[in-house]
């Protein structure tokens, strides 16, 4: 680092991203990307846009808005749209906490949030999740910060019920309430409808996982009008277009071909069902998913030789140093194929381990 570097971003810890090695091919299952492409729609949409390029795209994203506002039931006015989720939650962070408001959040989650209080200069609390990874809703409800959950969490896939997201939303109407449902079409229930009764609530969400488009980088927030002019507010005055017109295009689409999303959903969450039952007869532990991942953990051979040997043999998954989760591995649900390869080389590390 230079030493021009602002003196408050000297000891800023990066957010670190799964590693996206090119040396040889891989089985990739460590950044929760679709083994899905888009749809044929969306690749068309992009790519009629691509001749529009000279031209900067609608800061007000009006197409993209009215397509999400028809999907999930509100107005233009309850949605903000970003590149992709991470930069509004960082709208979100930056919005509503400073030195004298910080935010909670568990211990054992989305590893941006403590990135984007310490690059605003805000302070946080993490929450420790009980002993089986669940959050425990009574270290929140009387807790008056803004508070951000992941739901379904990462990296364990446990979710929440709306009946307990409503709870923490209806406690104190005074506090903002963020969820964070990245991967709420694997098999969660979507807060988005709760945005209609509690103005303290906003959710958040992404094209990258179930829409097949983690390379678009696309996200939005669902919020009461209020907050989403807080948002916008923030988003124009760092960069009104955010979005790029073939993003913009894809997402639209996106939302057009749902069917076909759906049907990938329902496969993905198929296809995470069978691996985890593979790997409970192989003798993992592996807690309830329910995103498009799993996170287990076996006596047989520790986390990050696991890791290190799976990836020897041509097979990515995500491993943690945090010393609660070290022991476990998250494996990203890929195709049937991906999956039968992934539980194959397991098999070869644990036969090479006696």
């Amino acid at each position: 680092m230079s030493r021009l570097l602002s003196e408050r971003l000297r000891t800023l810890e990066a957010y670190v991203p799964g590693e996206q090695p090119q040396d040889q091919r891989y089985v990739k299952l460590n950044t929760n990307e679709s083994p899905y492409p888009p749809s044929p729609g969306v690749l068309a949409a992009a790519a009629a846009e691509a001749a529009r390029l000279n031209l900067y795209s609608d800061p007000e994203l009006k197409p993209l808005r009215a397509a999400l506002a028809e999907t999930y039931g509100v107005t233009l006015e309850n949605i903000c749209c970003g590149n992709g989720s991470d930069e509004l939650l960082y709208f979100i962070f930056l919005a509503y906490g400073d030195a004298a408001h910080g935010f909670i959040f568990p211990d054992l989650t989305y590893g941006f949030y403590p990135v984007f209080c310490r690059l605003n200069g805000v302070p946080f609390e993490e929450k420790p999740l009980r002993a089986d990874f669940t959050v425990d809703l009574t270290d929140y409800l009387d807790d008056p910060r803004p508070m951000v959950l992941a739901n379904p969490n990462a990296p364990t896939g446990i979710a929440l019920g709306l009946a307990e997201i409503e709870r923490l939303a209806a406690s104190n109407p005074a506090r903002l309430v963020v969820i964070d449902e990245a991967y709420v079409d694997f098999g969660g229930e979507s807060a988005v409808g709760l945005t209609r009764r509690y103005d303290n609530l906003i959710v958040v969400g992404t094209f990258s996982k179930s829409r097949s488009l983690a390379g678009g980088r696309l996200g939005f927030a669902i919020a009461d009008a209020a907050l989403i002019a807080d948002l916008e507010t923030v988003r124009y005055s760092i960069n009104p277009y955010n979005v790029n017109r073939m993003s913009m295009a894809a997402g639209v689409a996106a939302l057009r071909d749902a069917a076909y999303y759906e049907a990938n959903c329902r496969t993905i969450a198929r296809t995470r069902e069978d691996t985890a039952a593979r790997l409970r007869a192989l003798g993992f532990e592996v807690l309830p998913s329910r995103a498009n991942f799993l996170f287990a953990r076996s006596d047989r051979c520790s986390g990050e030789r696991l890791y290190l040997e799976l990836k020897r043999r041509g097979v990515l998954v995500r491993h943690f140093t945090k010393p609660r989760i070290a022991d476990y591995v998250r494996v990203t649900v890929g195709s049937v194929s991906d999956m039968e390869q992934f539980i194959r080389t397991t098999e070869d590390v644990f036969n090479e381990e006696r």
